[in-house]
């Protein structure tokens, strides 16, 4: 193949802006350059509060990265990929030139028929546990795109990571700054972007384990606290750079696929990687190399929807030569 063309360009994309994105930011451009797809973060779209250092852009376009790369083998045309390609353009995430063609697996199928399927499920789970075999799949999804997966074992290891997720949620709250943010970010009616109401958790109570951002103000149901010992991961790459959190956004999305192939239902966990020394206590707790990008719950919940998205013309730029 001699270079990928307009429609691969937009069958890419078109999977790349079903990726996960901090409140919903979808911080990502598309586009054609010399035969090879390109991802592009969105500076506009950076939360400047919560996303000083541009981490959470480098993690959301690794997904559409993933993403893309998973339309592309599906379609019978793989791509090479070369992750920050350019030091002169930092905003580019990465590069995919076109590969041998060869017919997709049927792992790449299942995990590809996945991405309309995958979203966020801020409610309670049901407290049946996830099977052995799904925490080995979701595990190795982590370790074949250069992450690492944690499951966190046994309610010590839980309320050590509940208590370091809670503390870094209260320095959020009292940030005035970050709440208008969220606020700015959380919508009533259907919206291309952002997070809208319906797709929030009940306001937290508690006895909840876990913290919740306040995209809602739902009371719950009786009977519908969460569950009492959620499987929580914590996700984390070798180290911190540029490209050591794009990996970890490519490892993230599979992970995620590969829970919603399983059945499974997901949420993530932003606050203790929000806050340095949170994130640095997490580390630690960890007892392991590396260093977290993101949490995750999973489990399983009761059927939702995916949060809008912005039309493919938004997030596509004009070809390069």
């Amino acid at each position: 193949m001699k270079g990928y063309q307009d429609a691969d360009l937009r069958r890419a994309a078109a999977a790349g802006i079903r990726a996960p994105s901090l409140h919903n930011t979808q911080p990502w451009f598309f586009r054609l350059c010399a035969g090879a797809i390109e991802v592009l973060a969105d500076p506009a779209r950076r939360l400047e509060v919560a996303d000083r250092t541009g981490w959470a852009v480098r993690i959301a376009c690794g997904a559409a990265t993933y993403n893309a790369r998973l339309a592309l083998a599906a379609a019978g045309t793989p791509a090479e990929v070369l992750l920050h390609p350019d030091q002169a353009q930092p905003d580019l995430i990465a590069r995919l030139t076109p590969g041998p063609v060869r017919a997709p697996t049927y792992a790449e199928q299942d995990l590809f028929a996945a991405i309309a399927r995958r979203y966020s499920n801020r409610a309670p789970f049901w407290p049946d546990p996830v099977p052995a075999d799904a925490r080995v799949r979701l595990i190795e999804a982590a370790r074949t795109e250069g992450a690492w997966l944690d499951l966190l074992v046994g309610m010590t290891a839980l309320s050590g990571f509940a208590e370091i997720a809670q503390s870094a949620d209260r320095v959020l709250r009292r940030d005035v700054g970050y709440q208008s943010e969220l606020v700015g970010w959380t919508h009533t009616e259907a919206a291309p972007d952002g997070v809208p109401v319906t797709a929030g958790g009940p306001v937290a109570e508690p006895q909840d384990l876990l913290p919740q951002r306040s995209f809602t103000e739902q009371r719950r149901a009786p009977g519908r606290d969460y569950e009492p010992e959620p499987l929580v991961g914590v996700l984390g790459a070798a180290g911190d750079t540029r490209i050591d959190q794009i990996v970890a956004g490519q490892a993230l999305q599979k992970v995620l696929l590969t829970a919603t192939d399983a059945g499974l239902a997901s949420s993530l966990i932003s606050q203790p990687i929000e806050v340095p020394s949170a994130r640095d206590q997490l580390r630690r707790s960890l007892g392991r190399a590396g260093i977290p990008q993101l949490a995750l719950r999973i489990g399983y919940g009761r059927p939702g929807r995916p949060a809008g998205r912005r039309d493919l013309a938004d997030v596509l730029l004009p070809a390069l030569p």
